[in-house]
């Protein structure tokens, strides 16, 4: 059984600073570690927990990877031990691995508790560095117990817990402000309908997905990976060498791979009425944890590096028993924090599938969000026009008019077929270089005063699905 959705967690953040005598070199070298950590539930010295760990190395003239994640085990009593595992990579582009452990001794437990000897091998097994690093308590220490926090569920954990019939996303779009570039990974876990497919402990999902870039003025590239099996992870999505867990986001599908870093993001957006989300009493719903992220790392394809400093973005969620009959999607990043999320969809249900599109809009002005009540209240009162290239949604958003026409340009849009748990086929048509415009107007007598206006020009996220 996966664990529940609603497990809460522990993060902190954790520098260590000393030495390291790299292998052929007769003097020390400084070395640091900027350490983020995730750890499942709250922490508890009497148990042994492990959880994500990322962050920045350096070491002057070798290494400065901000990139580096890895594991890190917490058993200071049942093992006496803090093990530090992390992957990064040198300036010369090797690989390396760092392996350090807290030996905890009852006799001496500041001591042992903030001393860190580390190891650090190449992918061949050699010994490429050897060093010891401390945890500096007058500087730090105030600073590290302020950052702990213990938040409750989080969004980004997988919500499957072994039923047949369900469909599970994670994906994160973005663009680079530099080239305009988009870009595009979905991760998807798929469990089948009962019957079609069975494991030893039931039905047995797969996971899979498929990432795409999008340079300005040329077809898109897109590549697939998976399917592989699903292990249940701690918290987000993995498989393969694909990985959506906590704030890094790496893996490789075909001639594209990707390694990037996730920050801020702001308070979640629920497309979707919450309860939707939280009970899953919808057939399916979406939510935005991260609607105003920002991206560094590294996107390759073919012989391109696209490196990443800043760039806008976001990353969200969907469950639920199935892709929609027709959908339209938006994610549009207006600036200053200012979002608009849209999903638009018509049910498979029977009778339900013969319904207009149902809109359902989040706006996030200033720190608000619009419809201020329930969505699905407010869906009543908007409309969808699904198509291609252009698509739009129009209507009342309480005391307010919107309009939203999104344009998704044939040469910069890429066709995806997806597949339901029963089996059957969807394409969807996506691109993450869409013009958008959005119009928000109040009551001005008796006709409509423009109050904010927001136009995208190749920058917007947007999606049409089709049976």
């Amino acid at each position: 059984m996966a664990p529940s959705a609603s497990v809460r967690r522990t993060t902190f953040d954790e520098v260590m600073e000393g030495t390291v005598r790299l292998a052929g070199e007769d003097r020390d070298r400084p070395m640091r570690l900027d350490l983020s950590v995730d750890l499942p539930g709250v922490l508890r010295p009497w148990r042994d927990t492990e959880g994500a760990l990322t962050g920045h190395v350096r070491v002057p003239g070798w290494a400065d990877d901000r990139s580096a994640a890895g594991r890190l085990r917490v058993a200071p009593l049942t093992a006496r031990r803090i093990r530090y595992t992390m992957d990064f990579t040198g300036h010369d582009g090797r690989r390396l691995h760092l392996d350090g452990w807290k030996s905890i001794d009852p006799r001496r437990p500041v001591r042992s508790m903030t001393t860190l000897p580390v190891t650090v091998t190449g992918e061949d097994g050699t010994v490429a560095g050897e060093g010891l690093l401390r945890f500096d308590l007058r500087r730090d220490l105030v600073r590290f117990v302020a950052g702990a926090r213990f938040p409750g569920p989080d969004p980004m954990r997988s919500r499957w817990r072994g039923q047949a019939g369900r469909l599970e996303v994670w994906y994160t779009t973005l663009t680079d402000p530099v080239t305009g570039t988009g870009f595009w990974v979905h991760h998807e876990l798929l469990a089948p309908d009962e019957g079609l497919e069975e494991g030893p402990d039931g039905v047995a999902a797969r996971a899979h997905g498929w990432a795409a870039v999008f340079p300005p003025g040329e077809r898109p590239v897109l590549a697939r990976f998976g399917p592989y099996g699903w292990d249940r992870p701690e918290a987000g999505f993995t498989a393969g060498p694909v990985a959506h867990n906590g704030d890094r986001l790496t893996g490789t599908a075909g001639t594209i791979a990707w390694s990037l870093r996730e920050t801020g993001g702001g308070e979640p957006v629920y497309t979707f009425p919450r309860w939707a989300w939280e009970a899953e009493l919808l057939p399916a719903a979406q939510i935005v944890p991260r609607p105003s992220a920002a991206y560094d790392g590294v996107v390759r394809f073919g012989d391109r590096v696209l490196e990443l400093d800043g760039a806008s973005g976001a990353s969200a969620r969907i469950y639920g028993h199935g892709n929609a009959r027709r959908w339209a999607w938006l994610h549009a990043d207006l600036g200053g924090g200012d979002v608009c999320e849209i999903v638009a969809a018509v049910s498979t249900r029977p009778g339900l599938n013969r319904l207009p599109p149902l809109p359902f809009v989040r706006l996030r002005v200033d720190g608000a969000d619009l419809p201020s009540g329930d969505p699905l209240l407010a869906a009543r009162r908007l409309r969808a026009d699904i198509g291609l290239p252009t698509w739009t949604v129009r209507g009342r958003l309480g005391d307010r008019a919107v309009l939203v026409e999104v344009t998704q340009h044939p040469e910069e849009t890429v066709a995806v077929d997806y597949a339901d748990p029963d089996g059957a086929p969807a394409v969807c048509h996506n691109s993450e270089r869409a013009d958008v415009r959005v119009v928000l107007a109040r009551r001005a007598g008796r006709g409509w005063e423009t109050e904010r206006e927001w136009r995208l020009d190749g920058t917007g996220h947007a999606e049409v699905g089709l049976r």
